[in-house]
């Protein structure tokens, strides 16, 4: 064996799907059905004392329930594979919790920025009194001795936003709060899944990289370096995990792999050879 066979070996992998059913619980069917026919072995299974397992549509686990009594038995039989509702699995299960880490982050952005913004609009709104405020704090330290220099760094910079026009000030607490709703607006999606968010995340982290490459071209900070591969791991993901712009055949091989991995066709494709026994 090679050293990168061994390293495959012994990597971790996370089973998304043991997962998803720790936290949600197994998702079965047929637990209310009066009898179990032969076609239903992909799913539901009878031994010969009566004895039923029921396959989980998520992870594969087979689990044993005793058959319903007649008043617990509310149908005949299963309802065609068509009404009965398939959890998601494989790569897409993955792709869902890779997406809601994302929205996740996306919320994280809306606090910050909704506490930013609501800070500015205060600020410009009561720039008089704080103004007023902010003098008589630096008058009191230097009284007491204390030599500050307001010409320089971060007080000098303090010092000029009093300085700055009210219409600037509104324009910047605007800007905020736009940019905050666009946060949100992808987060939502996002968690929902949705394609159209993964689009308008993808554009708005590639925009928002501009400003921090000409960040890193002035300075680099250890700050900067993780935020930018934080919104690089984003960027490369959406474009080659969820096929955007038609890469690596776009949607439509997208919906393919959506449904070889979460389909009827991979529950098929993993169930248990014998037909009247589950292993």
């Amino acid at each position: 064996m090679t050293s990168v066979q061994q390293k495959r070996r012994w990597l971790p992998r996370v089973r998304w799907d043991l997962l998803d059913c720790a936290l949600q619980g197994h998702h079965t069917v047929g637990h209310d059905v009066a009898r179990v026919r032969p076609e239903d072995a992909l799913v539901l299974r009878e031994d010969s004392d009566g004895f039923r397992w029921h396959r989980c549509l998520r992870c594969d686990s087979w689990l044993p329930a005793a058959a319903p009594s007649a008043a617990e038995a509310t149908r005949e039989e299963l309802p065609p594979r068509q009404q009965i509702e398939l959890p998601l699995r494989g790569r897409v299960l993955r792709d869902k919790y890779v997406l809601r880490l994302i929205a996740l982050d996306r919320v994280v952005h809306v606090l910050g920025l909704g506490v930013l913004a609501a800070a500015v609009l205060v600020f410009s709104g009561k720039r008089a009194t704080l103004d007023r405020w902010w003098t008589w704090g630096l008058d009191f330290v230097q009284q007491h001795g204390v030599v500050i220099d307001t010409a320089h760094g971060f007080l000098a910079k303090v010092s000029g936003w009093f300085s700055a026009p009210s219409s600037h000030l509104l324009v910047i607490g605007l800007g905020l709060v736009a940019y905050a709703a666009l946060e949100a607006t992808e987060a939502v999606g996002l968690w929902l899944a949705k394609r159209w968010a993964e689009y308008l995340t993808f554009v708005a982290t590639s925009l928002l990289m501009i400003p921090e490459v000409a960040d890193l071209a002035s300075g680099v900070s250890a700050t900067g370096l993780v935020l930018f591969g934080l919104n690089l791991a984003v960027v490369v993901y959406l474009l080659l995990a969820k096929r955007l712009f038609g890469l690596r055949g776009g949607g439509k091989a997208e919906a393919a792999e959506r449904e070889a991995d979460a389909g009827w066709s991979a529950l098929e494709r993993t169930a248990p050879p014998s037909a009247t026994q589950p292993v």
